[in-house]
């Protein structure tokens, strides 16, 4: 007990961090072993003490002291640099030495997409800024390694090395990448673009005229854009620096004054002339770049679920070591039954994700994996991603006013928690395309079925929400209904997870979320359910 003349401190919790974030996450541990992951088990262990760790302790002034931009030096000249805080290239530099951005490329064997999950799922906890950098560097590659001529981007990101100066690709030990697609006119149309891109004699790449609105992680070593090329829209590949050293031309014209996501930069750009290769053929640029967006997708959940985890952790560790009426909050009644629903929605959001990771770890491998993940990560960005929001508040509800309070940390999380539901696509987009997939992917609809199909039996309530949901698709669903129908399979595809796990909350899952034992808001599971259980497992107890 310490204080002032005038009072003494007592009953507040000690410090969270250091926290080790993969010792308390059981959720997370049997999903990185059920999932296939188990290989890289020790990388991933010492990530969550250095997550939790250092890397939570430097976002503060990475979040604090956010980027600025910098157009021209001192002399006039026009250099287009965004400044960081030191911290900032702290925590990049440890997530891409540790594989957060190239463990699938760097060492690609079965499991590796799986472990790099559970690294991205870490990392977001510790700092979700920097996380929008390394999701694109990560999520390139594939789209990257269509043209043998870019082979060395490629090998440059899975050298996972961080290297900050601004310099061309062949003077640098690692790489990262940006994207640019939406523009002012179109928002998610993408096709609608009206940057341009002319070819050069000679077949010596094309150069770009027009804009992007959003143009994420300015500072990247290049970026892959969507541009009207003569034969329709297309992707390139737009480097920062041309080959001599020389500024690409592309001009930042100002930085987004954003929500959250404060310790990196948005921004919007205007191209001048700028130089930019071609990645597949002319006008069939959405088809290109859709393996990169599954992937961001991915990481959409996994940061939406670390973000819950993370919230939840500082509700837990706030609710017992404070004292109220008595008793710590964590032995009140009505607390518990809220930090057990929140323990149930944290378990079912990585289950899903890890499991979609999984499918996309072996869809080079399984045409079926393929075509689950296809549709499966629509179906989960749009659902995890939609819970984030009202789970970090409740999460501070928990807190009471010190969760409203930058200290606690749970103000940057909610101003965080909405990123993921807008990024890569809105929830409309996430709909519009599961309804896609039903229409015109028969193999997907298969593979969602047979998912849920495997746990058939398990549970009463399971088997009756799977009834209902073959149904509707037997009834053709329309565009009114896609929400609806989406989170009933979100639901069911977490259900499926946990059932097939054994996991010890997915008895109540079932019960809650499919069979109508819940209210509209979190706290509201059936009294009888076994909260203290339910609480130990999201301790790590």
């Amino acid at each position: 007990m310490t204080g002032s003349g005038t009072h003494a401190v007592d009953n507040q919790p000690p410090e969270f961090a250091p926290h080790d974030l993969w010792r308390d996450d059981i959720a997370l541990r049997e999903a990185l072993a059920r999932e296939g992951g188990g290989a890289f088990a020790d990388r991933i262990a010492a990530y969550g003490t250095l997550a939790g760790g250092d890397l939570l302790a430097a976002s503060f002034d990475a979040h604090r002291d956010r980027p600025r931009l910098r157009t021209h030096d001192r002399f006039g000249h026009r250099i287009d640099t965004v400044e960081f805080h030191p911290n900032y290239h702290a925590i990049m530099q440890a997530a891409i030495e540790d594989g957060v951005a190239g463990l699938s490329w760097a060492e690609p064997s079965p499991g590796a997409h799986v472990a790099r999950a559970a690294l991205s799922y870490l990392h977001y906890q510790a700092e979700p800024g920097s996380s929008c950098p390394l999701t694109m560097t990560h999520a390139a590659v594939p789209v990257l390694a269509r043209e043998p001529a870019l082979h060395d981007w490629v090998a440059k990101v899975a050298a996972c090395r961080y290297d900050p100066r601004d310099l061309p690709m062949a003077d640098k030990a690692g790489v990262t990448l940006g994207m640019g697609m939406t523009e002012k006119q179109g928002g998610s149309d993408v096709r609608a673009n009206t940057t341009t891109a002319e070819p050069l004699p000679g077949g010596d790449g094309y150069v770009l005229r027009g804009h992007k609105w959003f143009f994420s992680a300015p500072m990247s070593d290049a970026f892959l854009v969507l541009a009207q090329a003569p034969g329709g829209l297309t992707c390139f590949l737009m480097p920062r620096r041309l080959p001599d050293g020389a500024l690409n031309g592309f001009r930042l014209m100002r930085l987004k004054d954003k929500l959250g996501d404060w310790s990196n930069a948005s921004s919007e750009i205007e191209f001048d002339a700028a130089r930019a290769h071609r990645i597949g053929d002319e006008g069939r640029g959405v088809a290109t770049i859709i393996e990169m967006v599954m992937l961001t997708r991915l990481d959409c959940m996994l940061g939406s679920a670390g973000l819950m985890r993370m919230a939840l952790s500082q509700a837990l560790h706030h609710c017992r070591h404070r004292q109220a009426f008595g008793k710590a909050l964590l032995d009140q009644p009505l607390m518990r039954n809220v930090l057990a629903d929140l323990a149930i929605e944290a378990e079912a959001a990585i289950a899903l994700a890890m499991r979609v990771a999984r499918a996309v770890d072996a869809a080079p491998r399984d045409p079926a994996q393929a075509a689950l993940a296809r549709i499966a990560t629509a179906i989960g960005k749009f659902w995890i991603c939609r819970r984030a929001p009202a789970f970090v508040n409740e999460a501070q509800e928990c807190l009471g006013g010190n969760g409203y309070v930058e200290e606690s940390l749970l103000p940057r999380l909610y101003r965080q928690a909405p990123l993921n539901s807008i990024w890569e696509g809105s929830g409309n987009i996430q709909c519009l395309d599961v309804l896609r997939a039903l229409s015109r992917e028969p193999d997907s609809v298969a593979a969602l079925l047979a998912e849920l199909d495997a746990a058939a039996g398990r549970d009463g309530d399971f088997d009756a929400a799977l009834a209902v949901l073959r149904g509707t698709l037997s009834a053709n669903p329309s565009e009114a209904g896609a929400r609806h129908l989406v989170d009933r399979m979100a639901l069911l595809l977490q259900a499926s997870v946990l059932l097939r796990a054994g996991s010890a909350v997915a008895g109540a899952f079932c019960r809650s979320r499919l069979g109508g034992a819940h209210g509209a808001v979190f706290g509201t599971l059936p009294a009888d359910i076994a909260f203290d259980a339910l609480i130990a497992r999201a301790t790590g107890d």
